[in-house]
């Protein structure tokens, strides 16, 4: 061990990334592998969105922004978050980030002491649990169960709440399980934290993804919930955009005064060229964005009952672009199942211990492929449910 790497402080935290570089080197030496675990859309950015970061690099729109963000475009979120959720924010309120991971590190950094515990929507996104431990403080998984297609159950909540309690996470719609926690849980949630006194985080970077049947509630809209709330969005998902790096948070107005040079030290501003995009991305046709839905809808209604008739169960997805696939019934661990799985068929996708679930029996398949490539993998899949279900029995 070289000696800088003998110093590191109890900060980095080392994550077990084998299993993932196992997969993508077995992928490697493949041919035709039909990838169904990745979270990035396989939409090109809309034209018109490309144009206008062209149009800013040609207007030498390339220099130091604001560390909160251009003007126009802090504007432009807090008027969309008020026309799409019923959020009551000014531009004061909003911190362009690179991407939400930043605003994750941001927020964690500025509000949780060592010791404190921040509640977390489990399985989870794990960079809330990296970033929770840099900052010094324990994350506390909240489970979430198939028989509730994945939503939060309150009482899982409660009885988790202690005098540490600083914070609950609340990811809604769900990665990696697509679940989309209903108004009326959302509404409890907002009583606990004011009973007991609790910053909610609600990260929304899904809900402009929303199925039928299901509704998109934002805590932050919720009386004496501004206050106490952080609301987290960005262009990637929606808008096809996670290359370009544009996230934001939006909070009461003193707290993003108070980190505002905090941001500045992590990054000094989000890339300038990508804040012009993402302008032109909320102010201009949304018609990309409704065709995409469209599309990550007809994928759903042709996946699920794919899935059931190989015997598959899953929570259903209210939301996002993922299926929560319990594979317990072949008699394989998540990550034995996946391995077989690539290596037989060439289709790729991750066991849900790599999103913290300690229920080894769910699997993340993401919906991020051209219909008729999704039918190949699913037939791919037949056969490999056929031949492991024999070997079961």
């Amino acid at each position: 061990m070289s000696a800088i790497a003998d110093k590191l402080t109890n900060r980095i935290v080392e994550e077990d990334l084998s299993f993932r570089s196992k997969m993508l080197g077995i992928a490697a030496t493949m041919t035709n592998v039909i990838a169904m675990g990745r979270g990035d859309p396989d939409f090109h950015t809309p034209a018109h969105i490309v144009a206008a970061a062209k149009k800013a690099i040609d207007e030498n729109q390339h220099h130091y922004t604001p560390p909160n963000g251009i003007p126009a475009l802090r504007s432009a979120i807090a008027a969309d978050l008020g026309k799409q959720y019923g959020l009551d924010y000014a531009a004061e309120d909003i911190i362009v980030t690179a991407g939400v991971q930043e605003s994750i590190t941001l927020i964690m950094l500025a509000l949780i002491n060592p010791g404190d515990e921040v509640l977390i929507t489990s399985p989870r996104f794990m960079t809330y649990d990296t970033a929770v431990k840099f900052a010094g403080g324990v994350p506390v998984p909240v489970p979430t169960f198939q028989k509730d297609d994945f939503a939060l159950d309150i009482d899982e909540i409660e009885k988790r709440i202690t005098p540490k309690t600083r914070m609950f996470v609340l990811v809604s719609p769900n990665n990696p399980t697509g679940a989309v926690t209903p108004p009326d849980v959302i509404r409890k949630i907002a009583d606990l934290a004011i009973k007991h006194d609790f910053i909610v985080v609600s990260d929304e970077i899904y809900a402009k993804i929303i199925y039928d049947g299901h509704e998109h509630l934002s805590i932050g809209t919720l009386p004496g919930m501004k206050e106490r709330t952080i609301t987290l969005n960005g262009f990637s998902k929606s808008y096809a955009m996670t290359g370009w790096r544009v996230g934001y948070l939006a909070a009461p107005s003193d707290f993003v005064h108070k980190v505002t040079e905090m941001r500045h030290t992590l990054s000094i501003n989000t890339c300038t060229v990508s804040q012009y995009a993402a302008l032109a991305a909320v102010t201009g046709p949304q018609e990309p964005v409704d065709e995409m839905i469209r599309e990550y809808t007809e994928r759903r209604d042709y996946l699920l009952p794919a899935l059931d008739a190989m015997g598959l169960t899953y929570g259903v997805p209210g939301g996002a672009f993922y299926v929560y696939i319990n594979v317990s019934g072949t008699g394989m661990s998540t990550p034995e199942f996946c391995e077989k799985l690539l290596r037989e068929t060439g289709v790729m996708m991750f066991p849900g211990t790599m999103f913290g679930d300690h229920d080894p029996s769910y699997i993340r398949l993401s919906f991020l492929q051209p219909l008729p490539v999704i039918k190949d993998a699913v037939e791919r899949m037949k056969g490999f449910m056929a031949r492991h279900a024999k070997a079961a029995a």
